[in-house]
């Protein structure tokens, strides 16, 4: 039986096509259209700038689905930061008025909205709807930026009354604050990911894959430095997926690649699947995440992950299916990246059956079970 009305409150970013149709970032749009099969209708509020799109951007597939505007806010300019002061009075109407009828709602954290949100949804609506917080940020990260670090410490005082969706597991972890796959995977994607993975070989020159923001924060720096220690001929390619403001200075310091790299921006989730389902190892030494879901997209295709012991991430990926780096480690990112390449075949393909049997936890079906069973209780 559909629940009556779900509605999302996020700092997604939607663009207007060329045809006038919304398009939203495409892991968000994704995880959306799956849960309207389960509502009568989803209201889904969240940012709207008029820039050009990336090419990851997707429509919503269901005809049930609303799209309520907000004005983008945020930015790295101190000025950027202060006028969201100003739109403050159109998000809080833009989110009460969605309310209505609501059976259902998601606030995703953290977001600068959510210093206002947070008290607006714990001292000031009358909730007659089931509330619930998705934090998608590093819950256990020792020196976030000051916005996070006031809205975690707002959720760690229960004030919101509500459950806590976060990633990982952690000591002292609060009851109302659950342990939640981020859901990034179909079951289809799963046997088809069980096909592809089966038949992998591990054997050089291999193929390395980024995908991400690239910025020296998601370790874009370290892995060209790591790429500079591994033999031209055990490479077959690398793939770095995304965009940033660096990509040019990137090119440019990868030109010892030669040939052998390959920049292909922002791609759609079909593309992004077909890159990983010729890779062999996935490169992430991030400085913080909180557990980002293209650790799951690679692992459905046994990829094996060479990523930073940060967020979550350790409390699922370990030496018996991945490589993991500790920042503050002697031994450097490419040291670890060598270990990984000059490691037995058959190891790694034991690896790779290994974390290809941990993207189970991250579809779709699994956490809206997990919604059922530990969020929409009385």
């Amino acid at each position: 039986m559909k629940k009556k009305k779900l509605v999302i409150i996020s700092h997604t970013e939607h663009y207007t096509n060329e045809n006038g149709i919304i398009m939203g970032w495409g892991s968000t749009i994704n995880e959306v259209n799956f849960l309207a099969d389960y509502w009568d209708e989803v209201c889904h509020v969240a940012c709207l700038y008029d820039t050009k799109m990336p090419l990851s951007s997707l429509p919503y597939s269901k005809n049930n689905i609303t799209f309520v505007p907000i004005p983008p806010f945020g930015g790295k300019s101190l000025l950027d930061k202060v006028l969201i002061f100003t739109k403050i009075p159109k998000i809080i109407s833009q989110v009460v008025k969605s309310l209505d009828g609501a059976s259902e709602v998601q606030l995703r954290l953290p977001t600068s909205m959510g210093l206002f949100l947070l008290p607006l949804f714990s001292f000031f609506i009358n909730r007659k709807f089931t509330l619930w917080i998705k934090y998608a940020g590093n819950w256990g990260q020792e020196n976030p930026p000051i916005s996070y670090k006031i809205q975690r410490w707002f959720l760690k005082k229960n004030w919101a009354n509500c459950k806590v969706t976060i990633n990982g597991f952690w000591e002292n972890q609060p009851k109302y604050c659950l342990s939640f796959e981020n859901p990034c995977l179909t079951l289809d994607d799963i046997e088809k990911g069980k096909i592809i993975s089966k038949v992998k070989r591990f054997d050089n020159p291999f193929v390395f894959t980024f995908v991400g923001r690239l910025e020296s924060a998601k370790g874009v720096d370290r892995i060209i430095e790591a790429l500079q220690y591994i033999p031209l001929d055990k490479i077959a390619i690398v793939n770095f997926i995304g965009d940033g403001e660096k990509t040019i200075f990137y090119k440019e310091k990868t030109a010892f690649l030669k040939g052998k790299i390959q920049y292909h921006g922002f791609l759609d989730k079909v593309n992004v699947h077909k890159i990983l389902s010729e890779s062999h190892f996935l490169l992430l030494p991030s400085d913080s995440e909180g557990f980002p879901k293209v650790i799951a997209e690679a692992a459905c295709y046994g990829v094996v992950p060479i990523v930073s012991n940060v967020g979550s991430i350790g409390h699922y990926v370990n030496d018996t299916n991945g490589f993991v780096w500790n920042l503050d480690a002697e031994e450097s990112y490419g040291a670890i990246v060598y270990k990984a390449i000059s490691t037995n075949h058959l190891q790694l393909k034991e690896q790779s059956n290994k974390i290809q049997e941990l993207a189970k936890k991250f579809t779709f079906i699994n956490y809206l079970k997990k919604l059922n069973d530990l969020v929409f209780i009385s």
